[in-house]
């Protein structure tokens, strides 16, 4: 056979492999938008509370119901997750204050500290549950494509979608000398498989501290305030909220996190686990925003609810002020006892500054914003 025809054909076989890849990855991506996506996260959600005892969600229950359906351990420190994960390494003066805040929250949700790990994340571990079933299904569906497409290259020892030689490498490496008998290929194969899968998944973390935080609290909203006639809406456009105009041709439209409707008052929330030091720019840009859409003339809200425990981060968004007065009408930690917690001991200003804040009431907890809107 001609050089050429041989180079032709290989060219071909490779195209062939990388598009059958790039399929796997586009049905593997699907599958992970569906297990993630609003649609299951609102499903999850409401079985969680289903299946509790606390259906109705007591206004002082409501920072546990959080930390359960959303809160994670750090793979590096295996403590619960309150700080950057690089800052918060043995050795380290947040690896400290992470078991502090490990050792509270066992305490607080009467558990010990070696079975945390089985009592918070609830939200995640269900994705990922049905992830796997998708995942599944999808396999069986394209199996016999799949069979299909690779009949012609049998017996050549073609690589199989989702191999990864480097890392099959460095795993056998590692157990190689403590293995009796070396597993079939297939059973390494599926272990390589799950790992990569474990790493992929934790990538989509951020999806449930994002949108997903923003699920949560609607949800606990409505359940606390469930006798209160307000409307609570996640992730709506600012001119689709009562009394708000729309933007400018040209200008891009703002999306709230939560909106609150009352009777009374407008409340919009700005819901972030943790703060980035570019987040906080833009808090002052939507508030400046809200003011200049606004159109009935009357007052609105303007809440920030996080769980971030920075006290340098807590501190500006409590002191921020837009004309001579605060711009967050409340600051609210969803636990600020997790926060007397996590700082006690310490001896930093900041800390000290953050523990005043909580005790004169300009950083309030969950609870007692729940509270509020409650009796308002």
């Amino acid at each position: 056979m001609p050089a050429e025809t041989i180079a032709s054909e290989e060219s071909w076989i490779i195209i062939v492999a990388t598009q059958e890849n790039q399929e796997k990855e586009e049905t593997n991506a699907e599958a992970v938008k569906s297990a993630f996506g609003a649609k299951n996260r609102a499903r999850l959600i409401a079985r969680y509370f289903a299946e509790g005892e606390d259906t109705q969600c007591a206004a002082v229950d409501a920072w546990a119901h959080v930390y359960r359906l959303l809160l994670w351990i750090d793979q590096t420190t295996g403590l619960a997750h309150c700080y950057e994960s690089d800052k918060s390494q043995p050795g380290k003066p947040w690896y400290g204050r992470s078991l502090a805040f490990h050792d509270w929250l066992s305490n607080a949700l009467g558990t010990s500290p070696a079975d945390l790990a089985h009592r918070i994340d609830w939200l995640f571990l269900r994705a990922t549950e049905d992830l796997a079933a998708e995942v599944l299904r999808r396999a069986v569906k394209i199996e016999h494509a799949t069979r299909q497409q690779r009949a012609p290259y049998s017996g050549r020892g073609f690589p199989k979608p989702g191999e990864d030689p480097e890392l099959m490498t460095i795993v056998k490496d590692a157990l190689d000398k403590y293995l009796g008998t070396p597993p079939p290929d297939e059973v390494w194969q599926r272990l390589i498989q799950q790992i990569r899968q474990y790493l992929t998944l934790e990538n989509k973390r951020k999806n449930l501290v994002g949108e997903g935080f923003e699920d949560v609290l609607a949800e606990i909203v409505r359940r606390t305030c469930s006798a209160s006639p307000l409307d609570v809406r996640a992730r709506r456009l600012l001119q689709d909220i009562p009394g708000f105009n729309p933007p400018k041709k040209n200008e891009k439209p703002n999306k709230v996190d939560l909106a609150i409707v009352r009777p009374s008052m407008r409340t919009l929330v700005t819901a972030k686990w943790s703060v980035r030091a570019d987040r906080e720019k833009q808090f002052a840009a939507d508030f400046g925003d809200y003011v200049q859409a606004e159109s009935d003339g009357k007052p609105f809200e303007y809440v920030f609810v996080t769980n971030e425990f920075d006290p340098a981060r807590l501190m500006r968004a409590c002191e921020k002020l837009a004309t001579n007065a605060p711009m967050f009408t409340h600051v609210v930690h969803i636990s600020t006892d997790a926060l007397k917690a996590t700082y006690s001991g310490s001896k930093e200003p900041s800390m000290r500054r953050i523990v005043e804040f909580i005790d004169s009431g300009r950083l309030i907890s969950l609870e007692r914003w729940l509270t509020l809107l409650q009796t308002a």
